[in-house]
């Protein structure tokens, strides 16, 4: 693909991408994809996607008390818990607004250590990143941060994201339909939104403006970014998902060159 020869033109020192088929096949890539590079908040995506194993495996349900007084693990995926964004404080009712928290994740992964009895990272290692294959891909901290991954490992877990093995299909889809419809709420770069709408980990696209995607992209689009300048998103109507990684932190030329870069994607494929 023409299109991902742009990212050698970001202002970066490191930068790999590459573009996915729902199927698996890359259609396109850039840069060293073997390479490791801290994820940030993408580790949320890896987090959320371990979280609803644990609830087809009968280790929770989403409605399993968790987190702060009246929350449950529905309200901690989807930011509503009413938690800080790194501190453990609460600051709202679970439910009533719309508060990203990288805390809430923590406590997440707490809950399904007490749940399951295995370290939350054991956990994850045994459900995701070995059936999947990620062999390069390590949790170091924090459930909400501190994964490392390369892009090679990330296609890997896009294809699942299209074309899910390890989870129903209906799990996924629920997962990434809109939860708690309404809140308004701050997209961490991007500033008030309104409505600022997530899935079950999954941030949503919807009508968002601005936007780290692209103006073509779907409002199905569905995935995160890190502060780590990274970001992997999924577009259910393009049948594609992208995943690129950086090592400059997310700032104003990421604001500028990620959505462009998304619509000179999909605008090829389209």
């Amino acid at each position: 693909m023409d299109s991902v020869r742009v990212v050698g033109q970001w202002p970066v020192d490191n930068a790999a991408t590459a573009v996915v088929r729902a199927d698996g096949g890359v259609l396109g890539s850039h840069g060293d994809t073997g390479r490791v590079f801290p994820l940030a908040s993408v580790t949320k995506l890896l987090t959320a996607y371990t979280a609803l194993i644990a609830i087809e495996e009968g280790v929770v349900e989403l409605d399993t008390p968790a987190g702060p007084e009246g929350a449950t693990i529905r309200h901690l995926l989807a930011h509503t818990a009413g938690l800080g964004f790194t501190e453990h404080k609460v600051y709202a009712p679970p439910g009533q607004r719309r508060l990203y928290s990288s805390a809430g994740f923590e406590q997440l992964a707490d809950a399904l250590t007490e749940h399951s009895g295995i370290p939350f990272a054991a956990y994850q290692d045994e459900a995701l990143f070995q059936p999947l294959r990620m062999s390069s891909t390590k949790l170091n901290g924090s459930p909400g941060a501190d994964a490392e991954s390369t892009v090679d490992d990330l296609v890997l877990f896009a294809a699942e994201l299209q074309q899910p093995k390890l989870l129903a299909p209906a799990t996924l889809a629920r997962a990434t339909e809109v939860a708690f419809p309404g809140l308004a709420g701050v997209l961490p770069g991007f500033g008030h939104q309104k409505p600022n709408d997530w899935g079950l980990g999954f941030e949503i696209r919807d009508h968002k403006s601005p936007h780290w995607t692209g103006s073509l992209s779907s409002p199905r689009t569905f995935g995160h970014f890190g502060q780590s300048g990274t970001f992997l998103w999924v577009d259910p109507d393009a049948g594609v998902a992208c995943v690129a990684l950086t090592d400059r932190d997310f700032g104003p030329w990421a604001a500028e060159a990620w959505p462009a870069y998304t619509d000179a994607v999909l605008r090829e494929l389209a």
